[in-house]
């Protein structure tokens, strides 16, 4: 789909999710929702989902997008759906990132849903404070799933 491969980055498969205690999924945005290329990997969870193999597990989602105005909350609302099958639990970060989520001088992505950045023409690098936002979520949702996984 024009994108082009990401040679040092790993791949997982999709049934190697079933290994995982959590997840946090990120992918860009086109056209206010999540890249057909992520898409097409939730698609191919079909025998995860029949077995109900993700259910339970809590996962949180981020994203990137081409403008302020290019959708990174519909993104975020679109793919819950995809949680929402499999059964997994939704951990949003809320507004548990404190002062950060307030941030009205600087251009900053991300909502209550989680991290975000502006990707630009793809020459924007994430700001500062959207990497602290995003290592936030990371941290949050590592913990509510060492709670799950204690709990269980």
């Amino acid at each position: 789909m024009s994108a082009p491969p990401k040679s040092d980055a790993p791949i997982i498969s999709p049934n190697e999710l079933a290994d995982a205690d959590g997840f946090i999924f990120g992918f860009p945005t086109r056209f206010g929702m999540m890249a057909a290329q992520f898409k097409a990997f939730l698609d191919a969870t079909g025998g995860l989902w029949r077995t109900q193999q993700l259910a339970g597990k809590p996962a949180g989602i981020f994203y990137s997008t081409g403008s302020q105005g290019g959708g990174q909350e519909t993104t975020a609302l679109t793919a819950i759906t995809q949680l929402v099958h499999h059964g997994m639990i939704f951990v949003p970060i809320g507004y548990t990132f404190g002062a950060g989520m307030f941030e009205m001088e600087n251009i900053k992505g991300g909502s209550p849903y989680g991290a975000g950045t502006y990707a630009g023409d793809g020459s924007r690098q994430p700001s500062q404070l959207e990497l602290e936002q995003a290592f936030h979520q990371g941290k949050y949702i590592a913990t509510i799933t060492k709670k799950l996984k204690g709990a269980a």
